[in-house]
């Protein structure tokens, strides 16, 4: 098993959320700088294609796009009008890429939201700040996902799964997406097989866990600072 960091995706996940953590606790807040918080989420894309179909939606919300009938069991994927409906619960348009584009040329995350304000394009699909909000939705789900693989027992990562697709995605999904993600419950790895996917032991692994969860609360609440203060909402 490799040793350098590179072969660690984990240890990069929880690196670069302490590094974004550390400017989200500045009092007051510092200006997070855009291309920092965009790699960091990139990071975390390997991790939603190591946990296998269930979360394929979420692999592809957050870092794609991507057809239907990639992501439903095929007993779901049952009528053009069907797909028609579900087309716009799974096509977010939510990007990382797009907020690594949009670095380039926007240095901070305030500067990105208050740029979507003066265009009132906020809500807009494909905007920045639509894309930050549906991001910021994806490190929720993983940091409620690591809360629970740290207090379950067992080898079993569908409890654990389950309740962090529930608390962070199922509000906003309809019910067949609701559907498909249940059944692709069924096929998640063990909990072995994914911290072998990852190259890390029960014991490595759980420093790197606590060490994201305790780093992704403050950046979780400073992108929601970011529309809340702004009265935009995050609820959409």
């Amino acid at each position: 098993m490799g040793s350098s960091e590179a072969d660690k995706p984990l240890r990069r996940i929880a690196a670069s959320f302490e590094e974004l953590a550390a400017v989200a606790k500045q009092q007051p807040p510092g200006a997070m700088d855009a291309g920092a918080f965009a790699r960091a989420c990139s990071n975390v894309s390997v991790l939603f294609g190591c946990l296998g179909i269930a979360f394929k939606f979420a692999e592809k919300d957050y870092v794609s796009k991507a057809p239907l009938r990639l992501l439903l069991p095929y007993h779901l994927y049952f009528s053009r009008s069907c797909s028609a409906r579900l087309q716009a619960s799974v096509y977010y348009g939510v990007e990382v890429d797009d907020l690594l584009e949009a670095s380039k040329s926007i240095s901070t995350l305030p500067s990105m939201v208050e740029l979507d304000i003066q265009k009132d394009t906020v809500r807009v699909a494909g905007s920045h700040t639509r894309n930050l909000l549906r991001v910021k939705r994806g490190i929720d789900m993983v940091q409620v996902l690591f809360e629970r693989m740290l207090v379950t027992e067992g080898n079993s990562l569908r409890d654990a799964a389950s309740a962090a697709y529930a608390q962070v995605f199922a509000p906003h999904h309809g019910w067949a997406i609701r559907k498909a993600v249940a059944a692709g419950m069924y096929a998640l790895p063990s909990k072995s097989q994914l911290l072998k996917k990852l190259n890390e032991d029960e014991e490595s692994a759980k420093a790197q866990l606590q060490n994201f969860v305790r780093s992704a609360a403050p950046v979780i609440r400073y992108v929601e600072d970011l529309f809340t203060s702004r009265n935009l909402g995050i609820d959409w």
